[in-house]
């Protein structure tokens, strides 16, 4: 599969790159992809929610009522579920929501997620560049040479770049990552994935294992 390189202005440079059709041109596999997207969320989740049970609740264990004769149900305690105030009924407790999902599966939903942005034309090869200072300012009007400024974003480095970090940190659409951060769910949550040129061939090499 064949991409032309472009650079910061949305310009054809004349260049080109071929990006392995066994990555990038497999059939996507949708059920590897919602595994792995749920286990991706699943792991965000701080599962620190707790209520307390009527065992937990700071009230008299005196008996509210006499047994007979008030013509209502029988009452024993006013921690019951029944009243308001009182403990909940299987309230929810501290718990892990992560579990277990096979390398092989997390390899083949982040294929497969490349594979579905590839075969939409949501993939773009952008020219090497940097900035000499970050700038948000700058980093907007790059989005808006490349008519992507309405379109969340994602930006593929091969490595750290300080200043290209920083420029994009406070736009809400947009992401900046290197490719060992990559994953199933920040490549599917982009309308459009940048990737810088030097970072094809990294990129290539961990789609390929």
């Amino acid at each position: 599969m064949e991409f032309s390189v472009i650079n910061k202005a949305g310009q054809e440079t004349g260049r080109s790159v071929n990006l392995s059709d066994e990555v990038f041109g497999i059939e996507v596999n949708e059920h590897a992809i919602y595994l792995d997207v749920k286990h991706y969320l699943a792991a965000q989740r701080q599962g620190t929610h707790k209520s307390k049970e009527r065992a937990e609740v700071a009230y008299s264990t005196k008996k509210i009522k006499k047994q007979k004769g008030t013509g209502g149900a029988r009452a024993g305690s006013i921690k019951s579920p029944v009243f308001v105030g009182g403990g909940r009924a299987f309230g929810p407790r501290p718990r892990d929501y992560e579990f277990k999902l096979n390398k092989k599966v997390k390899r083949l939903a982040r294929r497969s997620a490349f594979a579905a942005k590839a075969q939409s034309g949501a993939i773009m090869v952008l020219e090497n560049f940097n900035f000499e200072k970050p700038s948000t300012k700058q980093y907007i009007q790059f989005l808006e040479g490349l008519k992507l400024s309405d379109k969340k974003t994602l930006y593929i480095l091969p490595e750290v770049d300080k200043n290209i970090y920083l420029s994009s940190r406070n736009l809400s659409r947009t992401e900046v990552m290197t490719v060992d951060m990559l994953n199933t769910y920040n490549v599917l949550h982009a309308d459009q994935i940048i990737v810088a040129e030097n970072a094809v061939e990294s990129l290539s090499q961990l789609l390929s294992l």
